[in-house]
């Protein structure tokens, strides 16, 4: 293949080689062209993942940012191609995930005057990305790639946007690949008050009850190595949120599991409870508060966020340190004296006894068992994506998280579809690791269609459908909140999923017993000639406890089914 650079196209593509792309997510199209050809007269070491769908290409993306922490590269045509990104685009943005989204536009000429596939994704997406560029010179195409990726992975991280008109990838160019940026507005924060950090000090020597709640933007951070100091110098219990699972081990002796509507009892009573909370990296969304002005209503509440504009959004901390959580944390623990905090860890394991997760083995299969038994047979190794709904909660809960990048969930936006291309980015981002994506029957048949995607690359994907027949989240509510009257959420009709799987040339196994769990899924562990789909015929109505009702306060949890009707929730979903 020809080296030299000539056109705008061409520049993009070696940009993105400097950058350290190894993969692009994508779908061609008309205008895209220039590009894709690029990818192809450019003497280059990137591999094109051609998805089935532009949403899958997305969230493939998404996936692959989350499980190895590099930024990843989306190309998408013009028109319906550009706008079929917009819900990845929106998940990747609540959840801070470095993305850089390419998509061709319709030529520079023709741009307002409602061209064939002419969409202005620029004005569509500005609400759900952290930059955007409509790029007018293809001179320029260096310094805007170079821009976006700094954008992109610096300070919080998000997807940047680059709409690319077919004229310019297609123009002449006669640039500089090594452009330097030109970034006057975007400054970062790279250290950390010293004062605050003896204020956060002295409330952490002074506490007698107090808590740590990691966030995603511990995860973010790389902040693993401290927190875990942190909390062992300290010995102050961790808790997390959705997103933090595993920066902090879940089977440390330290560790509560995951707070909030669906977190552990211990966890949510030791928020209750705490006179002291460290939270490092959460943006106190409203799955964990529960009623805002009743959360930590007699502790101290401290707040570590390298984003200002999180601070005090929802609750105001009494200490605030607007700064990276792995350079905070490095401060923090030179100053922070070593403690034992015996007697509120005992109280603490006193609730882990008196509230266990578990599930009852008796009737038909159930969820929770074919999670715990992955979990077991794995050693809590794998690299796990989920779905959205009750498969989710409860994989949260049982499928305890050992290390960060690996636990790859939609959290902001709750996004169905989500997990299964999210399993395809991380199985090329690490093909050595075991891959297991739980999903349910509803959120899989929004992009099953990437099986095709698995097949062709011989993905080590685990898929396991958790197959209830229901949107089950929004059957639970409906039972316990609207008096059992079910409305838009029965899936009649769901295909069989394991002649589904084979028309795509994947494995497929059958799981309907509750003796055969320990036997399939060690069937579907070994098997290692490309992705295996497992369909798990679940009970039908079976419901995830502890529940916080929404809008109620944590101490409102529900740790099992209640005995009496239920009012209608009056917070947010």
């Amino acid at each position: 293949m020809p080296n030299k650079i000539e056109e705008g196209g061409q520049a993009l593509v070696k940009c993105l080689e400097n950058e350290g792309v190894e993969y692009i997510f994508g779908y061609s199209g008309g205008a895209a062209i220039p590009i894709f050809d690029a990818l192809v007269t450019t003497e280059n070491n990137i591999e094109f993942v051609l998805v089935r769908h532009e949403q899958g290409a997305v969230h493939m993306a998404d996936g692959y940012a989350r499980a190895t922490g590099k930024p990843a590269v989306v190309l998408v045509t013009s028109g319906p191609g550009a706008t079929n990104t917009l819900t990845g685009i929106m998940t990747a943005h609540m959840d801070s995930v470095p993305m850089i989204v390419v998509s061709g536009q319709a030529v520079s000429w023709m741009l307002g005057k409602d061209a064939f596939q002419e969409a202005d994704i620029f004005g569509i997406t500005m609400p759900v990305v952290k930059h955007s560029y409509l790029v007018r010179e293809t001179n320029d195409i260096p310094r805007v790639t170079r821009e976006a990726f700094h954008i992109a992975t610096t300070g919080r991280p998000g997807p940047v946007l680059i709409d690319i008109p077919k004229d310019v990838s297609a123009g002449p160019f006669s640039g500089d690949l090594r452009a330097e940026m030109d970034l006057p507005g975007y400054t970062l924060n790279s250290e950390v008050d010293n004062d605050t950090v003896l204020q956060i000090a002295e409330a952490i020597a002074k506490a007698e009850r107090p808590l740590i709640l990691a966030g995603h933007g511990a995860m973010i951070a790389q902040a693993d190595d401290e927190l875990r100091a942190l909390a062992e110098k300290t010995n102050i219990p961790v808790t997390s949120t959705l997103l933090g699972k595993g920066i902090f081990p879940e089977s440390h002796r330290l560790s509560l599991g995951m707070l909030g509507m669906h977190g552990t009892a211990y966890a949510n009573k030791a928020v209750c409870e705490c006179d002291m909370i460290l939270n490092i990296g959460s943006r106190f969304d409203d799955r964990i508060l529960g009623q805002p002005d009743q959360f930590c209503r007699n502790a101290t509440i401290i707040h570590i966020d390298i984003d200002a504009a999180e601070v005090g959004k929802m609750i105001q901390p009494q200490i605030t340190c607007v700064a990276d959580a792995k350079v905070a944390l490095t401060e923090l623990i030179k100053h922070v004296p070593t403690k034992d905090h015996v007697a509120w860890n005992k109280h603490l394991d006193g609730y882990r006894k008196a509230y266990p997760l578990k599930f009852k083995r008796q009737g038909g299969l159930k969820m929770q068992h074919v999670i715990d038994e992955f979990y077991k047979q794995t050693e809590g190794r794998a690299c796990v994506s989920t779905d959205v709904g009750q498969h989710q909660m409860w994989a949260a809960q049982f499928y305890k998280n050992e290390s960060r990048y690996d636990w790859l969930s939609s959290g902001g936006a709750g996004t169905m579809g989500f997990g299964f291309p999210a399993s395809i980015g991380a199985a090329f981002g690490r093909r050595d690791d075991i891959h297991i994506c739980f999903v349910g029957d509803g959120g899989f048949q929004m992009t099953f269609f990437e099986l095709a995607t698995a097949a062709i690359h011989k993905l080590p994907v685990k898929i396991v459908v958790l197959n209830n027949h229901y949107l089950g989240m929004v059957r639970q509510w409906q039972e316990l909140f609207y008096e059992d009257r079910m409305s838009g959420v029965d899936l009649e009709g769901n295909p069989d999923f394991v002649k589904l799987a084979e028309s795509f040339g994947v494995k497929g196994f059958n799981l309907r017993r509750p003796g055969d769990v320990k036997r399939v899924v060690e069937t579907a562990l070994a098997y290692n000639e490309g992705p295996c789909l497992i369909n798990c015929e679940v009970e039908k109505t079976d419901n995830v406890y502890p529940m916080v009702p929404a809008g109620a306060a944590l101490e409102a949890m529900l740790v099992e089914a209640p005995t009496r009707k239920m009012e209608k929730p009056t917070g947010s979903t």
